[in-house]
């Protein structure tokens, strides 16, 4: 037996009729009668499992939404895009083209996903964020604020981009890293590790960023990055130039050991960047 029809109730979205839907049986947490979302035609939503449009959300085109997915509030998923396994898109999210959210992600708010990218496993996608091209995302990592994640970068493990940063060519962001602010990873670069980049980074390469851990008496991780306009610095709340970095050393730790060690590898990071 079918679990859902297509109602006569109709909304016109960028010329295309879709049709609110009710479920014709239980089947998950949707109980039979209960009205849901729109779609253009039935195959936009599996007639098998528990996947289910809810709210004001709407699927058209050929995109489909199966296996135990959700599509809620007034998300939309169109094109060829396909959203499956436990996954949720919600807000006023957008999966369009070939785009694939899978796994246990979640897309939600305003953030968009679109091109060939695809988003699986237990990754986050959400504020006004974009993932495109031909970007994967997925791990736990997490895509927020305004930030661009595309052409052909991978996103993964514990990591995070935010703010307005952007992540793209064939740049890979892993391990605990952290791009946020203005930062730009690009190229071939690679960021893992427990390395933080921000600010207005410009990470092209492995010889645009050098970072080491376990340093300090907080046993922090200290990372040196490229920019427009020299080499800035993070080490937990300090962010700043390499030399106001130098002058915090010299200030506060002096010719001790920790400050000798800061100098080593304030003196190889600029011979490592520049």
């Amino acid at each position: 037996m079918n679990k859902f029809e297509l109602t006569t109730e109709s909304r016109e979205v960028n010329g295309v009729t879709l049709y609110r839907i009710r479920a014709l049986r239980d089947f998950g947490v949707v109980k039979a009668g209960e009205l849901g979302g729109f779609v253009e035609k039935e195959a936009n939503l599996s007639q098998e499992g528990n996947a289910w449009v809810f709210g004001d959300a709407r699927v058209s085109g050929k995109a489909r939404v199966f296996g135990d997915a959700c599509v809620l509030g007034n998300a939309h998923v169109s094109g060829n895009a396909s959203v499956y396994d436990n996954s949720w898109v919600s807000g006023d999210a957008c999966v369009s083209d070939k785009a694939r959210v899978s796994g246990d992600a979640c897309v939600s708010d305003k953030a968009r996903v679109f091109g060939d990218a695809c988003v699986w496993d237990n990754a986050r996608v959400f504020g006004y964020a974009q993932v495109f091209g031909d970007a994967w995302v997925y791990g736990n990592a997490h895509v927020s604020g305004n930030s661009w994640v595309f052409g052909d970068p991978r996103l993964y493990d514990n990591a995070w981009v935010s703010g307005n940063a952007r992540v793209y060519d064939n740049a890979w962001v892993s391990g605990d890293a952290r791009v946020s602010g203005d930062a730009g990873v690009s190229g071939d670069a690679r960021v893992f590790g427990d390395a933080r980049v921000s600010g207005d980074a410009r990470v092209r390469t492995m010889q645009d960023i050098f970072w080491v851990s376990n340093v300090g008496s907080e046993n922090g991780t200290l990372t040196f990055y490229k920019t427009e306009n020299g080499i800035s610095v993070t080490l937990g709340s300090f962010s700043g130039t390499i030399e106001e970095f130098a002058i915090a050393v010299e200030k506060k730790h002096g010719q001790s050991k920790i400050g000798l060690v800061y100098k080593l590898l304030i003196d190889t990071a600029r011979l490592h960047i520049e």
